[in-house]
């Protein structure tokens, strides 16, 4: 009987007490049985470490140590990742059901697959049954990474040897290290990736990158990352993308269950 690929999920943390609990409820409570769940914290003062280590063994690894950023704490439980696939879960998201890492793993098994993404949905912080936005990956291919535009990254899946082989998060970037590690994959190096037509993951309304001076930075970022990867862009190009993201608004209620 063949062995299934084991799934290892990376969920980053600093003082996040509030949330941290339905992030992990939600990946413990997946049906798939070969998960290694991953938890880095940035040394915590809130409570978050404390409810962490009530989950005992069903975490597989977790550090709690002072870290140079999220995408340096990223770094942290890749290098400690043994699967096969490897995916991300932000503190403040979810998975949106308990047969999400069954889905992933059908897929990458049945495609052949280097990566899979899909779609997210934002919810309303105090209502997280509220879809504010939805997050259409269906779209994206390599090229719209000149326009500012990549899957869904809380949605992003992707094989172990691809950060061996072509590198983990770049940590001289504040908040475009998700954009850049997508490009470098799908643009750069071609990873075969598929789109899996589901919602995967809810995220709270909000984060680093909303602010007005957060997305100046985020394009910014953006526009070097595109240039570090030879991908033809500037400023007018990157922005260009916003008009899509309000449609976003209009699709909110579908595809979610």
């Amino acid at each position: 009987m063949k062995t299934r690929s084991k799934i290892s999920i990376i969920t980053v943390v600093w003082n996040n007490a509030a949330t941290i609990k339905d992030a992990i409820e939600s990946v413990l409570s997946q049906t798939y049985d070969n998960i290694e769940y991953i938890i880095i914290d940035g040394a915590s003062t809130d409570g978050t470490v404390e409810i962490i280590k009530s989950y005992g063994d069903k975490i597989a690894a977790f550090v709690s140590e002072p870290d140079r950023g999220l995408y340096d704490a990223m770094n942290k439980g890749i290098a400690l990742a043994t699967g096969d696939i490897v995916g991300i879960l932000n503190s403040d998201d979810f998975y949106i059901n308990p047969h999400v890492l069954e889905d992933v793993t059908l897929a990458f098994e049945q495609s052949q697959c280097d990566a899979l993404f899909a779609d997210l949905v934002f919810v309303h912080p105090a209502n997280l049954e509220r879809v504010v936005r939805y997050y259409d990956s269906s779209h994206f291919s390599p090229e719209k990474f000149a326009y500012g535009w990549m899957p869904a990254h809380p949605t992003f899946f992707v094989k172990r040897w691809a950060y061996e082989r072509h590198g983990v998060f770049r940590t001289d970037l504040k908040i475009a290290a998700d954009f850049d590690i997508l490009a470098r994959f799908l643009y750069t190096h071609r990873l075969k990736y598929m789109y899996l037509n589901k919602v995967l993951v809810k995220m709270r309304l909000g984060g680093v990158s909303t602010s007005p001076s957060s997305l100046w930075i985020n394009n910014m970022e953006q526009v070097r990352v595109c240039k570090d990867n030879g991908i033809n862009t500037n400023i007018f190009k990157i922005m260009s993308r916003y008009p899509r993201k309000i449609l976003g608004l209009f699709k909110k209620s579908q595809g979610v269950s």
